[in-house]
């Protein structure tokens, strides 16, 4: 990494990011649809016919699982509550094995040495994704297989296909590879599909620098400065090479056991058909509209003189152009929570209209906060005056802003990181998502390394920054569509068993 690159992410840690304009909590009220019975099998009956540029599963399973296991760490040598937990009901996680754990009573610490060091399953330096997480009569499955059997479910193409899109370190390929050879075939076999699975990694080049407390370089015991992945938010370049039109994004963790897959089932359909109803929506506006001002463009070429200065001075301000403009912009303000901030001229207002429309589009599934953890879904105001609908994070919320802070408090619901998203114009030409991240919407965090304390430069996040500039639609979707697995408790959860 050059200097001036160096330089300029440490200028960035010492300034941080500005703080949002909140201007208030999305809510059923305003700015997250709560569907009807018959809206969503509507929904889910547009996802089944419509015509799509291709299908896809993208599904975020970078870095290892030692999160999911840092109280099992803890008590490894010193017994714990979690130890205690785990030792006791080791029976009834799927990953239990008596010729690695033996046979009852089981000791807390033995028990935690034996799942995460390598002279048992080394599960505390693996990825999530090739965990065993729920136990059938017939088999086992891990994270990665309940995706594959989600994706023949919601994902299938027409040719019979279902791509996966599954973003990993690069140091844990051959554990995935294992893991999708275990069962590629078999499921192949039982569902009557084709799976495609493509592994992506994170570009190095997007890693930064991390910095000591006080702002300077942070170096390594070898002098040498210590650079880190820069969050999720760098996984907008992997996303954006995804050819296929319609993508769903669900965690790696976010499963649960088949016998409740059917409510997942049936909201993902539920988002990918309002989300094919706005992109049409959308669709019939810019083809309107690029219609009538080819036509007055023509008209302008071919007429006499009068009516060519007359649409010069401004071919907008015709009553055709501001009638699609009106729409346009109530379209806008009553789907997607955007105000428009004023026009100096109708020529101004009409393409700004058009490139509002002119974008990615997601729509994305929000769960009644019930104490979960997520970010949040917001309306917030942009540089430019308009306002728009975000997910944020805590930590881009200014606490000393009573009226933000207030806002926070107000939220009704919460990000379970569950997107559908459109990546294709009406044209059906790919759009190029690097361009419409804003960069302003990163964050610092405190990180440590080896005992040492440093701040983290991450970009911004892949559905919070990166997404900034899409059209955006929030609907509500069942808690039981949730079911995330953030420790290893988690999966004695009855969503996993």
């Amino acid at each position: 990494m050059d200097n001036t690159k160096i330089n300029a992410e440490l200028e960035r840690i010492k300034k941080g990011f500005p703080w949002l304009d909140i201007v208030a909590p999305a809510t059923p009220q305003r700015g997250i649809k709560v569907l009807s019975a018959e809206q969503a099998a509507e929904a889910e009956a547009y996802s089944d016919n419509a015509d799509v540029m291709g299908r896809c599963k993208f599904v975020p399973a970078s870095g290892a699982a030692s999160r999911m296991f840092k109280d099992i760490f803890a008590g490894e040598n010193q017994e714990n509550d979690a130890v205690r937990k785990l030792s006791a009901s080791l029976e009834d996680f799927a990953f239990y094995d008596p010729a690695v754990f033996g046979t009852a009573p089981y000791d807390p610490c033995s028990t935690a040495h034996k799942l995460l060091s390598d002279d048992g399953l080394g599960y505390g330096h693996k990825p999530k994704g090739v965990l065993r997480f729920h136990r059938y009569p017939d088999e086992v499955r891990t994270a990665l297989a309940e995706h594959f059997v989600e994706g023949q479910a919601y994902m299938r193409n027409a040719d019979g296909k279902v791509k996966l899109v599954v973003t990993i370190s690069p140091e844990h390929k051959e554990l995935f590879e294992h893991a999708v050879a275990e069962i590629k075939d078999e499921y192949e076999k039982r569902y009557g599909v084709k799976y495609e699975v493509e592994f992506t990694f994170q570009d190095k080049a997007t890693d930064t620098v991390a910095a000591t407390p006080d702002g300077h370089v942070f170096l390594k015991d070898d002098g040498t400065p210590l650079f880190r992945p820069a969050g999720h938010g760098a996984l907008i370049f992997n996303l954006d090479k995804v050819q296929e039109e319609l993508v769903s994004i669900k965690n790696i963790d976010n499963v649960c056991a088949e016998r409740l897959q059917p409510t997942t089932y049936k909201w993902k359909k539920v988002l990918m058909g309002k989300a094919l109803q706005l992109r049409d929506q959308i669709y019939d506006f810019l083809y309107t509209y690029d219609q009538l001002t080819e036509l007055r463009k023509n008209q302008a070429d071919f007429a006499y003189v009068p009516v060519y200065n007359m649409l010069q001075d401004d071919p907008f301000a015709t009553p055709e152009c501001q009638d699609l403009c009106n729409r346009m912009e109530e379209f806008l303000h009553d789907e997607l929570c955007i105000e428009m901030p004023p026009a100096k001229d109708s020529r101004s207002r009409a393409e700004a209209l058009r490139a509002k429309l002119d974008r990615p589009i997601r729509v994305c599934g929000m769960v009644k906060n019930e104490g979960e953890p997520g970010g949040g879904p917001f309306i917030v105001r942009a540089a430019d005056g308009s306002t728009s609908l975000q997910i944020l994070e805590g930590a881009q919320i200014n606490p000393d802003d009573a009226a933000a802070v207030a806002a926070l408090k107000g939220a009704t619901h919460f990000n379970p990181v569950d997107l559908v998203c459109c990546l294709r114009n009406y044209k059906g030409e790919k759009f190029n998502l690097p361009d419409f991240v804003d960069p302003e919407t990163g964050f610092i965090s405190s990180k440590s390394y080896e005992g040492r304390p440093l701040k983290a430069l991450e970009l911004p996040g892949l559905w919070n920054g990166s997404m900034s500039d899409w059209n955006t639609l929030f609907v509500e979707v069942p808690a039981e569509t949730f079911n995330p697995v953030k420790t290893v408790l988690d999966l004695l959860r009855p969503a996993h068993r």
